[in-house]
């Protein structure tokens, strides 16, 4: 019944959504105006210029958080080199990759050298960049400097939200993240290496829900003052969130998703995502337990042309080879891997999945 329900409700909002952009395509010019979202020309034209995206969300072993990965103290470019190298022999192009507001507040000229520093790596290793700026999931209160020891077998226990609760719903801070924003995103706007702007990861998380509308709705009037070269977006992910889905599809130049269910349900969500037209991302999927699997969502996105970033490369401190809701507490192995790829060494959780990844990027065995 669950699914029925979440079903309809997607439906809805998208034949919705799909009315409105038939009954305003005549008005939309190829080139959309600075400011405006892409047209669907724009957009699609953007998505064929470029090979099949495919990728995972990366955040080195040795960081717990986007905080440790990206303070001057614990910013550790050996290791997103080697990391990166690992992703890019077998094939993958594209990393999704969060920013955090209180890395740049607290050091902005050396958050930005080291984010200049990070692309550079990305680069050489033939990959491309979709930067996170805020986030809704997991521990609310950021807090600078030295970051929290992982907790044995818990997924995810370092993870801190951006801005944070409750700051992601206080207007009078607004004006302090909109310099962020229009600082990081105006250095970096015609770098070729950055290949999309995620603006928002799951607005409405957390038990938020629409609390998050302003932020949401602000920061895109932000990004579009910018007029960044690259595409924007954020990611729908809840279907019940009606505004928050609307507002983000009708305002994202190329449309991003999460789906981290099985693949027929997966498949019915795609197809009616394509129905509005625009080009497909999607940036967080795989989770084995859940039958979300290398083995049978990779080759349907690939056979749809749908960009495909999993969560996820390198087994590390954010301990996300466990899943989100079962903690082992004493830290063993959990039965199967939620996510991730590589064990820290380098070498593959499954041979089988790198080479079905290798294979489907036309990489040799």
């Amino acid at each position: 019944m669950k699914i029925k329900n979440q079903f309809l409700l997607l439906l809805t909002v998208l034949i919705t959504l799909n009315t409105e952009a038939q009954r305003n395509k005549k008005t939309v010019a190829p080139a959309a105006a600075p400011g405006q979202v892409w047209s669907v020309e724009k957009a699609n034209a953007w998505y064929s210029s470029h090979q099949w995206i495919n990728g995972a969300d990366f955040l080195p072993s040795t960081a717990i958080n986007q905080l440790e990965m990206w303070q001057a103290t614990t910013f550790d470019p050996e290791t997103i080199d080697r990391e990166l190298g690992w992703a890019q022999n077998i094939g993958f192009n594209t990393m999704r990759v969060y920013l955090h507001s209180v890395a740049w507040k607290q050091d902005v000229q050396g958050f930005k050298q080291r984010m200049d520093r990070y692309l550079s790596i990305a680069e050489k290793r033939g990959i491309k960049t979709i930067f996170v700026f805020f986030d809704d999931c997991w521990n609310k209160v950021p807090v600078a400097g030295k970051q929290p020891e992982p907790l044995a077998g818990t997924h995810n226990s370092g993870w801190v939200q951006d801005p944070g609760d409750p700051y992601s719903k206080d207007s009078t801070l607004f004006p302090e993240l909109q310099k962020y924003v229009t600082d990081v995103m105006t250095q970096f706007a015609r770098d070729k290496r950055v290949l999309l702007w995620d603006l928002y990861n799951e607005p409405g998380n957390s038990t938020k829900l629409e609390t998050s509308l302003p932020l949401l709705r602000n920061v895109f009037t932000w990004a579009r003052a910018v007029n960044p070269d690259q595409p924007i977006s954020a990611g729908i992910w809840a279907w019940d969130y009606e505004k928050l889905n609307a507002f983000q599809i009708m305002n994202s130049d190329i449309i991003t998703y999460h789906d981290y269910e099985e693949p027929a349900w997966h498949l019915r969500v795609l197809q009616l995502l394509k129905a509005y037209g625009r080009p497909l991302i999607c940036t967080e999927y795989m989770a084995r337990t859940r039958n979300s699997r290398f083995s049978n969502i990779l080759p349907m996105l690939k056979k749809e042309n749908i960009g495909a970033l999993s969560w996820g490369l390198v087994a590390g401190k954010s301990n996300t080879i466990y899943a989100w809701d079962t903690p082992v507490p004493t830290g063993a192995q959990p039965i199967e891997w939620f996510h991730d790829v590589f064990k820290k060494d380098g070498t593959p959780y499954r041979q089988d999945e790198v080479d079905l990844i290798k294979q489907l990027n036309g990489k040799n065995q």
